[in-house]
């Protein structure tokens, strides 16, 4: 599959818990923290439930 590199842009103060879990399960938790991983289902929807906070690029 596809790989995707996630950075997170946003704080998660003040958001609810299921997306500050979900942030710490794509391996992320403070501003300008980057992942490289495969794009999985699971990890496109962890992606698209916190979009807000992240930007994706295609590598």
């Amino acid at each position: 599959m596809a790989q995707v590199t996630i950075t997170q842009v946003k704080s998660i103060i003040d958001r609810p818990e299921t997306q500050k879990l979900t942030i710490k399960a794509l391996g992320l938790g403070k501003i300008n923290k980057t992942v490289t991983v495969e794009l999985t289902p699971q990890i496109a929807g962890m992606v698209n439930k916190v979009q807000h906070l992240v930007s994706v690029k295609n590598i």
